[in-house]
């Protein structure tokens, strides 16, 4: 396995590149908006295709890098179902699996830190965003944050993970690059108090200062720029209301973005066809499954679950010379809202 991790100075954060081979598909956790130059040198140097980016939660001390290597890498952006970032294309929930080429991370809820906060299990580590720090914890006092949600994500779910587990956290201070589940049960002092109201009463009184760039990075982050606005404003993009109405249209070949994981979770637009967005290039190639319909006159109409994958999808058809390619804008969640038919 390739694994690698990177640190960020000014903001202390520690961002990890994952790819089971060279050559191979790449995923990375916590990238910075200003190290994306270096990231993507060590994607050509270490030959690795970056497919998927993850934020484990909404950070203030940094402005998140997952909207512009969406834009330079047309990877797929990932956040727990509980954030209030336009950026993400891909939610995750608790014991949701997110999934490269020779890897596959569990995702864990671990709210407290903020509302939105994961921490992802690969192979004996875990990454634990602010949720665990290497003999410390993320404070709990902004962003929705709950010091009694984060005594449970720690002593109910990460404490419960073997001992021999590497905690990589998402920031430190001290120097510090890893730890384990069983150095931290005995060596972090926020995680001595003997009960939750100790835990409670503790991280209330930390008095701590905002992260510097909280102003700045907070408001950011929550609107990085929805992709989909670019396509609407090209006349690409079918409202909900008028995907319905082309449903059913033998001239119409509805195509799912999602991954097999997501269609079985969620359910499908009866009688779409599927066709992964990391395969897409291929699909709508000479010769592919996309490029042979769209050659028999059928217009392509794209979905994904919010609409940002299918966005990108359709700016690539669309310079594949598919010019009466669109998507659902919104996705598969718009469709549902809109009452559309699902099936299992």
């Amino acid at each position: 396995m390739i694994f690698r991790q990177l640190f960020d100075h000014v903001s202390g954060t520690y961002t990890y590149l994952l790819a089971s081979r060279p050559g191979g598909e790449a995923l990375i956790i916590d990238p910075v908006l200003e190290k994306v130059d270096r990231y993507l040198q060590l994607f050509d140097e270490l030959d690795v295709k970056l497919v998927k980016a993850v934020d484990t939660h909404l950070h203030a001390d940094h402005v998140t890098g997952l909207g512009a290597l969406r834009d330079r890498t047309h990877c797929i952006t990932v956040m727990g179902e509980q954030t209030k970032a336009d950026v993400v294309s891909m939610r995750v929930a608790d014991g949701d699996r997110i999934d490269i080429e020779g890897l596959s991370l569990e995702a864990l809820f671990t709210p407290g830190h903020t509302d939105d906060s994961y921490s992802f299990l690969l192979e004996g580590r875990v990454f634990t965003g602010d949720t665990l720090l290497i003999r410390g914890t993320g404070r709990t006092d902004f962003q929705n944050g709950d010091p009694r949600a984060q005594y449970h994500s720690i002593f109910d779910r990460l404490l419960k993970l073997p001992d021999e587990t590497l905690v990589y956290p998402a920031h430190d201070y001290k120097g510090d690059t890893v730890s384990t589940i069983g150095e931290e049960r005995l060596f972090n002092p926020r995680l001595k108090v003997r009960s939750v109201d100790e835990y409670v009463d503790l991280m209330n009184n930390l008095n701590l200062p905002n992260p510097k760039m909280m102003d700045v990075a907070v408001p950011a982050n929550m609107r990085v720029g929805f992709h989909q606005d670019e396509i609407a404003r090209k006349g690409w993009a079918a409202q909900a209301a008028e995907a319905l109405a082309l449903f059913g249209r033998p001239d119409i070949a509805i195509v799912d973005l999602r991954e097999k994981r997501e269609r079985e979770k969620q359910g499908i637009i009866p009688g779409s066809l599927h066709a992964p967005y990391p395969d897409l290039r291929e699909s709508i190639g000479p010769g592919g499954a996309l490029h042979e319909l769209a050659a028999a006159g059928k217009t392509i109409l794209f979905y994904c679950a919010f609409g940002e994958r299918s966005a990108m999808a359709v700016q690539a058809a669309q310079d594949a010379g598919f010019k009466s390619a669109r998507h659902i804008a919104g996705g598969f969640d718009a469709w549902k809202k809109e009452n559309g038919a699902v099936a299992p």
